[in-house]
């Protein structure tokens, strides 16, 4: 399986160049286009349990397609809904966690679950739950904005905004906290971190959809106008 990633960062479109036989699974509506030899599947993957988990607990999509080339070579190219990069990730028995809405496509041998998060993350962005990639293969991430990926050395600590997590290597500390005091927790318009403790990498998305959200959604004309 080849990829390539084009038009980086902002309008980012995932080439999968799939040899006879080779799969892709990705996201519901992450298609952009196909040619070759390929078929699509669509299914609960896992089971009905497994999708209701990555659905009603990961906040991904219930039904994931399946992408496969048949007898001859195809391409797939992928895209998430939203301006951003998509960053390839290759797992080689690892595992990583992603944020609720950052998966979007993986090969066929790439196990997903989702993983209860702790009470620590009850407060921020990502939930309760996050979708727990495993196995071996290529993993497509994309983000709102750019990839900032940081590796931190064993006992390192990095905060950022819970906004703008994307994914962090397995087996590190994870921790939401209060940017300050209480006012500056209400007023400073930060609210709430994470604080990652390594050894691992952490991705980061340049741009937070939250943020953005809350400068649009007043700007929107109301009914009456």
């Amino acid at each position: 399986m080849q990829h390539e990633v084009l038009y980086r960062p902002t309008y980012s479109l995932a080439l999968v160049r799939l040899a006879p036989g080779e799969a892709v699974i990705a996201e519901s509506g992450a298609m952009v286009t196909m040619r070759g030899g390929v078929t699509i599947e669509t299914g609960m993957r896992g089971g009905l349990f497994s999708a209701l988990k990555r659905k009603v607990l990961g906040g991904e999509s219930f039904f994931l397609n399946t992408f496969r080339a048949q007898g001859t070579p195809g391409e797939v190219g992928f895209a998430p809904p939203i301006p951003g990069d998509i960053h390839p990730h290759e797992l080689s028995g690892g595992t990583l966690l992603v944020t609720s809405g950052c998966f979007l496509a993986s090969a066929a041998d790439v196990q997903l679950d989702t993983q209860w998060g702790g009470a620590k993350t009850f407060f921020s962005r990502e939930g309760l739950f996050l979708l727990r990639a495993t196995g071996r293969g290529l993993l497509l991430l994309s983000c709102y904005g750019a990839i900032h990926k940081v590796t931190l050395a064993p006992g390192e600590r990095y905060t950022v905004d819970t906004g703008h997590v994307v994914a962090f290597t397995d087996g590190m500390g994870y921790a939401v906290k209060r940017v300050g005091g209480l006012t500056s927790t209400l007023f400073s318009g930060e609210g709430l971190v994470c604080e990652i403790t390594g050894p691992g990498d952490l991705y980061v998305q340049t741009r937070s959809l939250d943020a953005f959200l809350s400068w649009l959604v007043p700007k929107l004309p109301g009914k009456s106008s």
